[in-house]
């Protein structure tokens, strides 16, 4: 198995990337807009890459949050809103709000589910501050790590209740960042004790069985490598300080916060403690380099892929999604009554 998660071009394979996935064996693949068109459009593609590999537990993944970072749209799915509006929530009523997250989650992962997606890159556990940048922005669930946590900690119950796997990302943060990762490489100079406030949520969450890396520089660890590629803040952090066992992917290795080519990226990576590369442009040939330089996933990098097939599941039959997202809105409601 590649230790990769694959990018795909359209609404359905094409003859070359059937035959390359077939060979190559990726450990998952990741969907954007450009995948998702229909609900059965949807469904047959994600039927299609089981069948590839034969094997039902897999990970199709997807980035989907709610409000700006939806890949899957109406009018064909539901909107959900962003991470914000809780979080405001929260500031009122926090049981409500904790409340709220979690029926919210649940509902989008239900159609999820009947996606035939098993993995969401939600919820970004980023504690938000004054000069956050914009590409977090409104997706952050609040400003006080505790906060954080308890909403991240009930979006991942919701979608776990749906049979879908979130994920813990961007550890060990991305509060600080004034920049934008898919554009720039940020570098924060905070203190190690500053950033205890930024790990916190993800270390109350460190059981989780699937984490999402940083592309980003924090000089109290490593000035010179962004976390991606940093053995020290992956090991003595991450793994270390955090507590996080899972499986560690990388976020998207296309960004342009990394240099190099999208191989060398991928195996400077693997080699600092990722187990996962993440890699979304669905560009063949950077496929076929990170096959060519990559070898096959670690033994310990499977156990923990193992842990997140075994996350998986299916939906409980007795849950509606309108009654969650009903039940959603009336609590959401509150904010709107309180301004």
């Amino acid at each position: 198995m590649t230790p990769a998660i694959f990018g795909i071009s359209g609404l359905e394979l094409t003859a070359n990337e059937r035959a390359f996935f077939k060979e190559a064996d990726p450990a998952g693949y990741i969907l954007f807009a450009r995948n998702c068109e229909t609900r059965d459009q949807l469904r047959r593609l994600t039927d299609d890459l089981r069948s590839i590999q034969g094997r039902d537990r897999l990970i199709v993944s997807i980035d989907q949050e709610g409000g700006r970072v939806a890949r899957m749209k109406p009018p064909e799915w539901p909107r959900y809103p962003a991470g914000e509006a809780f979080a405001k929530l929260y500031e009122i009523a926090p049981a409500s709000a904790i409340e709220a997250a979690r029926c919210n989650a649940e509902a989008m992962a239900l159609e999820l589910a009947l996606a035939g997606i098993s993995v969401d890159y939600h919820a970004p556990f980023d504690v938000r501050r004054p000069e956050t940048d914009e590409v977090i922005g409104d997706r952050a669930l609040g400003s006080e790590p505790m906060q954080v946590a308890a909403l991240g900690r009930a979006v991942l119950d919701g979608m776990g209740r749906a049979g879908v796997v979130g994920c813990l990302k961007h550890m060990p943060g991305h509060g600080r960042a004034t920049c934008d990762t898919h554009k720039e490489l940020p570098v924060v100079n905070a203190s190690a004790a500053e950033l205890e406030a930024d790990i916190e949520p993800f270390r109350s969450l460190s059981h989780h069985p699937l984490g999402m890396s940083a592309h980003i520089v924090f000089t109290a660890w490593d000035a010179r490598h962004p976390a991606t590629l940093s053995s020290t803040v992956i090991e003595k952090v991450i793994r270390g300080d955090i507590g996080f066992d899972g499986l560690m992917l990388t976020d998207d290795i296309d960004m342009q916060a990394l240099d190099g080519s999208i191989p060398d990226r991928a195996e400077k990576a693997l080699a600092a403690g990722c187990d996962i590369v993440l890699n979304c442009w669905a560009k063949l040939d950077d496929m076929q380099g990170i096959v060519e330089r990559c070898g096959t996933i670690s033994e310990q990098a499977a156990e923990r892929l193992d842990r997140v097939h075994a996350a998986m599941g299916d939906p409980r039959d007795t849950i509606d999604a309108s009654e969650l997202l009903a039940r959603r809105d009336a609590l959401l409601a509150i904010a709107d009554q309180a301004a």
